[in-house]
């Protein structure tokens, strides 16, 4: 069974290392983002959800340390952040890790090494996530992929039970539409109608336990659960 693709935040001001870079992950057919600046680079880790995000230190309008400090701050998820830069220092070092880095690569690296890295990030993050998540009403059960509306079962297909996964992650933030086709089929989503006959599907089987209006259609972004909209029998 292969696995699934990680989805990476490149955050990088140069140009030609930031091509190498995203060249790389490409063909190993990660999901990458990339972006130039610290701004663009916060505003993208708050919308939407990455496995890692490589962050350069050296920025043209903000030091990388605010930038791991805000995406911290700001991001919906703990994503893990992964400093890549030239500054080698023991000080340099101790100052990132100290401002939220989850790993630290100084400049000239092999790309090899950073996909390993990343690879064990994520796989960090993982072992982090409960296996049992509580969100308003809702208790889900995420190694056996079971829910509970109450102290009723919530039945719901595999794509059902991940989309409303995502959605309790991400509570109260919305979460986008892209990141939920990334996040459900990869970088080969099918036609641009499953996901909204999934989100239908999803949306009957809450009305049918008394929860309708909780899944909240956000428009021109995604979707986001409203929790206070009902309450359990």
């Amino acid at each position: 069974m292969s696995k699934p693709p990680l989805s990476i935040l490149l955050v990088e001001d140069h140009l030609a290392i930031a091509r190498q870079v995203l060249d790389f992950l490409d063909g190993l057919r990660w999901l990458t983002d990339h972006a130039g600046t610290g701004a663009l680079a916060v505003q993208l880790a708050t919308r939407n959800r990455y496995d890692v995000v490589l962050l350069d230190l050296n920025l043209p309008d903000m030091d990388g340390l605010q930038v791991c400090r805000a995406i911290k701050a700001a991001a919906p998820s703990n994503v893990p952040i992964l400093m890549l830069t030239a500054r080698d220092a023991y000080e340099d070092k101790a100052r990132g890790f100290r401002d939220g880095a989850d790993d630290y690569l100084t400049k000239p690296f092999d790309l090899r090494e950073v996909a390993l890295r990343c690879e064990a990030l994520a796989r960090r993050q993982q072992l982090h996530v409960h296996q049992e998540m509580r969100v308003g009403p809702f208790t889900l059960q995420t190694r056996a992929g079971c829910v509970l509306y109450g102290d009723a079962p919530l039945p719901l297909t595999q794509t059902g039970f991940k989309i409303l996964l995502l959605l309790c992650r991400e509570h109260p933030h919305a979460v986008s539409r892209s990141a939920l086709l990334q996040a459900l089929w990869g970088s080969q989503p099918p036609d641009s109608d499953a996901l909204k006959s999934h989100i239908y599907a999803l949306r009957k089987q809450l009305e049918l336990v008394g929860a309708a209006g909780m899944l909240v259609t956000i428009p021109q972004l995604g979707y986001r659960l409203a929790v206070d909209a009902a309450a359990p029998p």
